[in-house]
């Protein structure tokens, strides 16, 4: 049976490679609709997030990192142009990304920082370039793009800061579940239309 007659497999075998950050050719350009994927990518921030709640030792940055807010209006969001609403997951992956490498960093700065820890990190690296490919490929950065004066007319992206990692993995974790489940769910049913 070959790649082309299986889509399980195919499925399993981009699973397997985007987290790597290698292309996929031939993978279905709108695999995260297949809500087996966010939902695999939510599993491990929630993992994340319960591995560190209990940290104390090295679990502290040091200083405060900027992250989204991660609450949803959700009469708001609905009422939110579609390219307003992308614009606002493209940041907040942005600013999430920027805050775990500079986690990262920190953590790799520390006296021994603990394998596990290390470990959570690097998986949320990953998870965020395969989403951030993901959606690229189902074509929502065109629309965070063509939104007409976004970045002048938009409002701000609001923000806080957080100063540990389980905070850190709490807001990636409720950003998954919140704003980009919520765009990528409207996104693959205007695709479906």
């Amino acid at each position: 049976m070959g790649v082309r007659e299986s889509p399980t497999l195919l499925l399993l075998l981009s699973l397997l490679l985007l987290p790597l950050g290698l292309p996929v050719l031939g993978a279905p350009t709108r695999l995260i609709c297949d809500s087996r994927v966010l939902e695999r990518y939510i599993l491990e921030a929630r993992e994340a997030e319960n591995v560190t709640m209990g940290c104390a030792e090295g679990c502290s940055f040091g200083e405060n990192l900027t992250v989204p807010d991660t609450k949803v209006n959700f009469n708001a969001w609905r009422r939110m142009e579609v390219e307003q609403q992308a614009l606002e997951v493209w940041q907040g992956l942005a600013l999430l990304s920027e805050a775990i490498l500079r986690g990262q960093a920190l953590l790799a700065n520390s006296s021994q920082p603990p394998e596990t820890l290390q470990l959570h990190v690097d998986k949320a690296i990953s998870g965020l370039r395969s989403l951030t490919s993901l959606l690229r490929a189902l074509g929502t950065q065109k629309e965070a793009i063509s939104l007409p004066g976004a970045t002048a007319s938009a409002a701000p992206l609001r923000t806080f800061t957080v100063d540990t990692l389980c905070k850190l993995f709490r807001i990636y974790s409720n950003f998954l579940r919140g704003k980009l489940k919520l765009y990528t769910g409207e996104a693959c049913r205007r695709g479906d239309r």
